[in-house]
């Protein structure tokens, strides 16, 4: 038995997730389960604080009953981020979590927006960055116009893993990099943005760097007395979780969205991304899609199937065969264009198309969208990677994989582990307790490669093709996507 381990957590958008991982990255148990999501109004996208806080016991629970806690020497939780919960007091959420999802703050968002200068930004962030529908500046305006009631109970607003380590350690604590635009290119809070919504300023968390400990797991708990790390957002957890941490590389991350970044010190000032601030001497560039395994899901709850038997259906059609053209902006998009009010577009099918048909033009989308969102980063980046890094749950699908090397031109390289959000969550947690001196060290120590996709010199010309009509689609519909909201 390992007389060292390290616990990962990573409260996703569907699914808690958490592993037991060895000193040197091998999983030695893991475990997951779903909770759910309402939708209780247009534009609504809500879940339950207490249903994170009650799996990850559940899970330290199980692990309880097939290995030792005693050998775990620190815990890093990370999760999906710009889901907002407001709390009081006593640390009690005062309505549900506020997903990443939810659009309801457009309106807010817009006239936050237009009080920032192109020049503040770029003072800022370094980039043009929007501030959007998810913007926690934008959920604290909606609450403080809509249910000031509850602004006025409210003491923090908190982000998943911040919540989750509260309620764990007692320690109220987040990090910089998952504080998207509320933090400066000098990692903290901005003064003059937060005052465009009075008290924004009083009711954040303080900050501490990702690396370090929070706080260690209140007496009475099973894992009572264990250090729990400050860790960060799921897309940098996840980005270490597949080897990336120098200069120059890229990775690429899939679950319910795609998220997508590349690692430089140059920055070429450009709409539609998110260049955060530097921390342990990494300039991340990076931004998500909207909806890339929610488009598969929305297929297969369509189609009465699942994820495994569309792979299969796609893999019955020859290549070469033309689909159909799918916009997966089911939900809106973000990245690179930050379209609450688009929607989800199929074009081009005839009374031939069949189911398969449409599960690879699915698979086509989001690898366009995905690849839009790319193009984009590296433009910004002012570099093009030869190779990109991959993990997550979106990644696998084989033919998927293939298809989004053919789309991309480059080539992927999958990550052993299944789960790189909870690995990078280890990885940040071995570093806080002194196990690593460094992400190199560490991820060079527990990261490890199992495949390479290499894109097809035909497909990919195809494809190029293919990718102009998806933006042309995009902008060519839009206006009537928008219309038929008021329909």
């Amino acid at each position: 038995m390992d007389k060292e381990l390290f616990l990962g957590i990573d409260v996703g958008t569907t699914t808690v997730k958490a592993g037991l991982f060895n000193k040197s990255g091998v999983e030695i148990s893991s475990w997951s389960a779903p909770y759910p999501t309402h939708h209780k109004g247009a534009g609504y996208v809500e879940q339950d604080p207490e249903n994170w806080v009650d799996l990850i016991n559940q899970a330290i629970f199980t692990f309880d009953k097939t290995s030792s806690l005693e050998a775990i020497k620190a815990i890093g939780i990370t999760s999906q981020v710009n889901t907002h919960i407001f709390v009081d007091a006593n640390h009690t959420p005062l309505t549900p979590a506020i997903l990443w999802q939810d659009t309801r703050c457009a309106p807010e968002a817009e006239f936050l927006d237009d009080q920032i200068t192109e020049a503040q930004k770029m003072a800022w962030w370094g980039a043009p960055m929007p501030l959007d529908t998810s913007h926690c500046l934008a959920r604290m305006r909606w609450m403080q116009q809509h249910r000031p009631q509850i602004w006025h109970k409210t003491r923090y607003v908190l982000l998943p893993k911040d919540y989750c380590i509260l309620k764990l350690t007692g320690q109220l604590v987040s990090d910089p990099t998952s504080n998207i635009g509320l933090v400066d290119q000098d990692n903290c809070y901005i003064p003059a943005l937060l005052d465009l919504v009075p008290d924004a300023a009083s009711r954040l968390p303080p900050l501490k760097q990702m690396n370090k400990i929070a706080g260690i797991i209140k007496s009475g708990h099973p894992l009572a007395g264990k250090p729990v790390a400050v860790c960060t957002m799921d897309a940098w957890a996840g980005m270490f979780g597949v080897g990336t941490q120098k200069d120059t590389q890229a990775y690429y991350l899939s679950g319910t969205s795609e998220i997508l970044g590349i690692i430089s010190q140059k920055t070429v000032p450009t709409a539609g991304i998110l260049v955060f601030p530097q921390t342990q001497n990494i300039r991340v560039h990076a931004a998500p899609t909207q909806s890339g395994g929610a488009s598969i899901q929305w297929f297969c709850n369509l189609f009465d199937t699942t994820p495994q038997k569309m792979a299969q259906m796609v893999e019955t059609l020859d290549p070469e065969q033309p689909v159909p053209l799918f916009l997966p902006h089911l939900a809106g998009e973000r990245a690179p264009l930050w379209d609450p009010n688009t929607r989800g577009t199929l074009l081009g099918m005839n009374s031939q198309t069949k189911q398969a048909h449409i599960a690879r033009a699915v698979f086509e989308g989001i690898s366009f969208s995905a690849l839009w969102l790319a193009q984009t980063l590296f433009q910004s980046a002012d570099t093009t990677p030869k190779i990109i890094n991959c993990g997550g749950g979106g990644f696998g699908s084989e033919v998927l994989n293939q298809i989004r090397a053919d789309i991309f031109g480059i080539k992927l390289k999958t990550t052993s582990t299944a789960n790189p959000g909870t690995l990078g969550a280890v990885a940040l947690a071995s570093i806080a307790s002194g196990h690593f001196q460094s992400l190199e060290e560490a991820t060079a120590n527990i990261i490890s490669f199992n495949k390479t996709y290499m894109p097809d010199t035909n497909a990919h010309a195809r494809y190029t093709d293919k990718f102009e009509l998806f933006k042309q689609a995009y902008y060519a519909n839009r206006p009537i996507n928008h219309a038929l909201l008021k329909h």
